[in-house]
């Protein structure tokens, strides 16, 4: 009698393509060969497992706190005065002498440096000269058109009286055309007059700008000239001076980044230092956010106006500030650090929570694990996870969160509770 084994190996046979005799002999090492595989398997797995199991695993952790969360954005920039006046010279000549020097205090209309005006009062006397030659010259030919006015009545009585015949109508149409060119003669010396008037002016001017008088009051900053020195203004005027108005308040303009400029508005508080005083800070307060932008090797900023109070002149114009500008405030926020989001834990420890830890569930195929994410964008709410660890496991944790300031991040809504140990970072070892 024939077994069952026996009955199914035809059937077999006959799926596979063989004749029963082969069937016979390979079918079972078939077998062999995929319980030699699994067994391979198992135990590569197992041997994983074992040696991740082995490794003393130890968690680095945080508490989750309450606490203030500020957002700053930095930024450097150079102090300047509030109004700075550059005061130049409009004609040439000679330094005769400067009355003022470097950190002098200066009232409006002081004098600061004077020019030699000997060439400028030759000029001013030469121009008045030409100016009365010119008055005299349509007094000349004011005389001189009544003259030919008077000789034209004459012409025009005896004309009259001798009935048209005397003088001729040629010579009375000469006498009408002297008078023509006497008054034109009138209106060029007038002219000429005007014209001599007006040089006399530049020249005057010239001669009362040869004096710099100081147009602010306020602080000498730079002096670029020395007595006997020659100045030219041909072309251009040339600055002799730089006047600060207030040293008392001071402006600090800084190159904001655009990826930071819609969080910057006037009114923010904001601090900053400098070299010269490293330990201290200064307090400042956003005054203007221009629309203009600057763009400098494909980095594109836009200039940020701040007003600083310098009551004691420690601080001077053109030194290089680094300011941190206060963009939003956030009291008694549940808090946890930037790292508890970035840490994600190792495959086999998640896949051996998933599994209950047995060797048949590490078999099975599992479908990739997402990565998180971390979103640090200020204000933007998102959904992520964190790790807490309780009795030396981990498990996972969703929440949402809000704003950041690179270090410490808001946490909106979650399971979190304060004082829970968040884990940030991991370390194996033997024991």
């Amino acid at each position: 009698m024939s077994s069952p084994d026996n009955q199914q190996t035809p059937e077999i046979a006959q799926t596979l393509g063989l004749n029963a005799s082969a069937a016979r002999r390979t079918i079972p090492r078939i077998m062999a060969v995929v319980l030699v595989i699994a067994v391979v398997g198992a135990t590569v797995i197992f041997l994983r497992n074992k040696k991740f199991e082995d490794a003393a695993v130890h968690y680095v952790t945080q508490p989750v706190v309450r606490g203030d969360l500020v957002v700053t954005v930095s930024a450097t920039g150079t102090l300047k005065p509030v109004n700075e006046v550059e005061v130049g010279i409009e004609v040439s000549g000679t330094i005769k002498t400067v009355d003022v020097d470097y950190n002098d205090q200066v009232k409006v209309g002081q004098i600061l440096a004077r020019i030699d005006t000997s060439k400028l009062e030759a000029q001013v006397l030469q121009s008045e000269s030409a100016l009365e030659s010119a008055k005299a010259k349509v007094e000349q030919v004011q005389a001189t058109v009544l003259e030919a006015g008077g000789q034209l009545a004459r012409f025009g009585q005896v004309r009259e009286l001798s009935g048209g015949k005397v003088p001729s109508q040629s010579e009375f149409e000469a006498q009408q055309a002297v008078v023509s060119r006497a008054h034109a003669d009138e209106s060029s010396a007038k002219a000429e007059v005007a014209q001599a008037q007006a040089t006399l002016n530049v020249n005057q001017s010239d001669l009362e700008k040869a004096v710099i008088h100081s147009p602010i009051n306020g602080i000498v900053l730079t002096r670029a000239i020395e007595p006997g020195q020659t100045v030219a203004a041909s072309f251009s005027a040339p600055v002799l001076f730089t006047l600060a108005e207030d040293l008392a308040q001071l402006e600090l303009h800084v190159d904001v980044d655009e990826a930071d400029v819609g969080q910057v508005h006037e009114g923010q508080e904001a601090t900053f230092t400098v070299d010269a005083y490293p330990d201290k800070r200064f307090p400042a307060r956003i005054k203007q956010v221009r629309y203009g932008s600057t763009t400098v090797d494909s980095v594109v900023t836009y200039t940020t106006v701040l007003k600083v109070n310098n009551d004691d002149l420690s601080l001077r114009p053109g030194m290089t500030a680094t300011a941190v500008i206060t963009t939003k405030k956030l009291e008694n926020a549940r808090l946890i650090p930037n790292a508890a989001l970035r840490f994600q834990p190792p495959p086999q420890i998640v896949e051996s929570k998933k599994n209950g830890g047995s060797l048949i569930g590490s078999l099975l195929p599992h479908p990739p694990h997402p990565e998180s994410k971390v979103n640090e964008a200020n204000g933007m709410d998102k959904t992520q996870k964190v790790y807490v660890l309780e009795g030396g496991q981990i498990r996972a944790v969703p929440l949402t969160t809000g704003m950041t300031d690179g270090a410490l991040t808001e946490v909106t809504n979650g399971s979190l509770e304060l004082g829970m140990n968040v884990v940030t970072e991991m370390t194996t070892g033997k024991p």
